[in-house]
């Protein structure tokens, strides 16, 4: 369903401040560069220098640059800081995002972040994190974390486990894996592949290359036991660092002897020569307790140069790598020999990974890399795709009732429907394809977060706006349009709702407060009423999502099997800048729980997800918080109402008491 084309502006170009600390790096200042071919206009603070490999690297502009060197104190990367006067400065411009290129949980983020709020700054941030190790920092730096994570906007990171770990953490959004560029232009294949590789290289001798530093959580040491149980293979070794020495001595030995060149730090420049003079790379990173492959640039560069790669499965290298090279276990000598004479060996091999890995690299040129951080930024921003005609998407979650499905669906079968059946039910699959809608088995019902996430996987058009529709609701087409006009109105709306009726006329309440530990209190002592929903969430019966704010906030959570899921969502929506609102001039029909028999499931269902919630936005602290002034409401209700409505109350207190995780009852489909 294509719905209104609200303009042919496009997303605006942004007004960037970055503040990168390794920018001091001419090569790293592409993205800038970059940005700045696609109308961004981009301010870089920068360190006036940083010790990078070893060697002391001073930042100089290229003429007109538009960088300006920050005097730092301190050199390890999470435990310096920025002369503060210049971020002062311009912290109090305006700015459309805040670009801060530091780990979430480092001093100088904490730093700059305090001088933001200070100077109330209040352009959104973005923030950068290569940490794929699951870290629990001492106090204060896992504080630092916690609260630049849930105040960031983005989050930007260079592999998927690291992604993961800010989301885990404490950022309400979706994080953006996006490659560290290659310079294209540098990092070139040479025209003639079969052209000579130097003097005194013979047809049988394979040349190995291995650039970085030499520290034991590199496997340098394991690359030379791996050559030297083959003559064929001889090793070109670029870089400098702590173990030098000890590879050096082993490399004297008989069996290596006059195998092995050391070319100490080979400086950027004379990198694309040094690959393409070898048959393979070798990347042997090995994970330790402390450390492991962030994304591994030397593999993508080699790629670039037309020269296959050989890396060790550590980090993020097998998703870096991919199909363009061959993986070996860590620390195993014997695969690693294998696989390198494997590579020139082997008929086909070498042109077949040489060809992947071009492909590979050209993805993380930086152009490439520009193009996803503009689209981050225009996300992070809330600048609407006003380019294309809007399309519309409707999910339906459904658990069996069919004659309650078919009434729901039968509105709006025109529209483009999946229906996801956590039930699995052969009648409602039949009743899909008579209504000519599409259907999904997800062979488990995993509950209603993940049924609407396998509906969004399902999506043929990913920019589509969704509505989630129940099963026991029932919206027209023309209410559905409106509902769209609404949310396309405001840039400003992640989701909008109709107002509601039950099957009876009886209007329904739509928009709630977010719950929050102190609010069980207020509801404690009689005051929940007066508790305003203006800053709240509209409940997800009849929801429409827009689709910019899916892209940032990610998919439902499905640790909430039924109920506070879209509270959830919502929430992490609102941390992120948007909001919801309900439309009035449309209302819905909603009968409410008509495909649950079991209210006492529905109440153990519903408080063990609201702990949860509690959990995830609060912590332990807030949760108890929360749990106390539901026990304390219970036990006054419990006490001064009769009947039916006493025995709730009390019940309510015992669930509480108890904790409503450990006493939820066993879901459908599981096994308890």
């Amino acid at each position: 369903m294509a719905q209104f084309i609200t303009g042919d502006e496009g997303r605006r170009k942004v007004r960037i401040l970055r503040i990168s600390h390794s920018a001091v790096v001419d090569q790293w200042r592409e993205r800038e560069r970059a940005l700045l071919r696609l109308g961004h206009d981009v301010h870089l603070l920068s360190s006036r220098s940083w010790n990078e490999a070893g060697a002391e690297v001073p930042l100089t502009p290229r003429p007109g640059e538009d960088v300006e060197g920050v005097r730092t104190w301190g050199q390890h990367p999470a435990l310096f800081v920025y002369d503060p006067r210049p971020l002062w400065h311009e912290l109090g411009k305006v700015w459309d995002l805040v670009d801060l290129h530091e780990e979430p949980f480092a001093l100088a983020t904490a730093e700059v972040l305090a001088i933001k709020w200070l100077r109330r700054n209040r352009a959104p941030y973005a923030l950068y994190s290569a940490q794929n190790l699951e870290k629990n920092y001492p106090p204060p730096f896992r504080w630092f974390e916690r609260a630049a994570l849930r105040g960031a906007a983005a989050v930007h990171t260079c592999n998927d486990a690291a992604a993961r770990i800010v989301e885990r953490k404490g950022f309400p959004g979706q994080a953006v894996n996006i490659p560290l560029g290659t310079d294209l232009e540098t990092f070139t294949p040479q025209s003639d592949p079969t052209t000579p590789r130097g003097p005194n290289v013979g047809a049988s001798t394979i040349i190995v290359g291995y650039a970085g530093r030499l520290a034991p959580h590199k496997g340098v040491d394991v690359l030379l036991e791996a050559v030297a149980g083959d003559s064929r293979l001889h090793l070109r070794i670029a870089g400098a660092g702590p173990a030098e020495a000890a590879l050096r001595a082993r490399a004297s030995q008989p069996d290596l002897a006059g195998r092995v060149t050391f070319l100490g730090v080979v400086h950027s420049d004379e990198l694309p020569d040094f690959y393409r003079s070898c048959d393979v790379l070798a990347v042997p990173s090995r994970t330790t307790p402390g450390w492991i492959e962030q994304f591994g640039r030397v593999a993508v560069e080699s790629m670039a140069c037309g020269t296959p790669v050989v890396a060790s499965a550590s980090g993020a290298l097998p998703d870096v790598v991919g199909d363009a090279g061959l993986l070996v276990p860590e620390g195993d000598a014997d695969a690693l020999r294998s696989a390198l004479v494997r590579v020139v060996t082997e008929p086909g091999l070498r042109d077949r990974l040489r060809d992947a890995g071009l492909a590979t690299a050209a993805r993380t040129g930086w152009d490439e890399v520009a193009r996803r951080y503009s689209e981050m930024y225009a996300t992070a921003t809330h600048r609407p795709n006003l380019e294309t005609r809007r399309a519309l998407h409707v999910i339906v979650v459904a658990y069996g009732a069919p004659d309650l499905l078919e009434r729901a669906l039968t509105p709006v079968k025109d529209l483009p429907v999946t229906v996801v059946d956590n039930s699995s039910r052969p009648d409602i699959r039949d009743l899909c394809d008579r209504l000519g809608v599409a259907y999904v088995d997800p062979g488990r019902n995993g509950g209603f977060a993940a049924g609407v996430n396998e509906g969004l996987r399902r999506l043929d058009d990913p920019t589509a706006d969704v509505l989630l529709l129940n099963p026991d609701a029932v919206v027209t087409p023309e209410q559905v349009t409106e509902l769209h006009r609404a949310l396309l109105a405001d840039p400003k709306l992640a989701s909008v709702a109709p107002a509601q009726v039950d099957d009876t006329g009886a209007p329904a309440k739509v928009q709630w407060p977010f719950p929050q530990p102190l609010g069980t209190w207020t509801e404690a002592v009689g005051l929940g009423k007066h508790r305003s929903a203006e800053i709240g969430f509209v409940i997800g019966s009849v929801l429409l999502l827009r689709a910019e704010a899916l892209a940032q906030v990610g998919p439902f959570d499905e640790r909430f099997f039924l109920y506070a899921e879209e509270t959830d969502w919502a929430y992490r929506a609102h941390l992120l800048g948007w909001r919801h609102r309900v439309v009035p001039e449309v209302t819905a029909m909603h009968i409410g729980a008509a495909t649950s028999t079991d209210p006492w499931r529905r109440e153990s269902w519903f408080h063990a997800s609201q702990e949860r919630y509690m959990r995830k936005h609060f912590g332990a602290a807030g949760w108890q918080i929360a749990r106390l002034g539901e026990m304390a409401g219970s036990a006054v209700r419990g006490t001064v109402l009769r009947g039916e409505r006493q025995a709730l109350a009390r019940n309510r207190f015992a669930l509480y008491r108890t904790g409503p995780i450990r006493a939820e009852q066993p879901r459908p489909g599981y096994v308890s």
